[in-house]
């Protein structure tokens, strides 16, 4: 497993795992988000490579804090390719991104997982995440 920044020539592969997390944007429009990601220095977009193809992404914030010693990172978005889940790609990937995080001094990792992703739920259960009961999120386009 290698796991390494996206790069533009990642995009149709990105946009078919974000198609696989059921939302629908269009190619052009990862394209400008691997690029935006890549001036960004708290902010990474990473691509996993299993025997020289893509298998996987996952996006990784690096939040300071101001009231506590450290700070925490948060997943926003993270697919491992539906015909090649449950090979301990995703385990892999998180245990990546855990190392990447304690290494910047975080605390801790949070991510939101829509209900209807059980499957997911189960995979973060088993990595020791924890489910925290309240989020709260504020629609500036009026869209839910």
């Amino acid at each position: 497993m290698v796991m390494r920044k996206a790069v533009e020539s990642d995009a149709p592969f990105i946009t078919e795992l974000v198609r696989q997390l059921d939302y629908d944007l269009p190619e052009e429009i990862i394209r400008e988000k691997i690029i935006y990601f890549h001036g960004l220095d708290n902010e990474l977009l990473l691509v996993c490579e299993e025997e020289g193809r893509a298998a996987g992404f996952i996006s990784v914030h690096f939040i300071p804090q101001i009231a506590l010693k450290s700070d925490f990172a948060r997943i926003s978005y993270f697919c491992v390719d539906k015909n090649l889940r449950s090979r301990g790609t995703g385990s892999g990937m998180e245990r990546y991104v855990e190392e990447l995080a304690r290494k910047r001094g975080c605390d801790r990792i949070e991510l939101h997982s829509h209900f209807r992703r059980t499957d997911a739920h189960r995979f973060y259960l088993d990595r020791g995440y924890i489910e925290y009961p309240k989020y709260f999120i504020k629609k500036l386009d009026g869209n839910i």
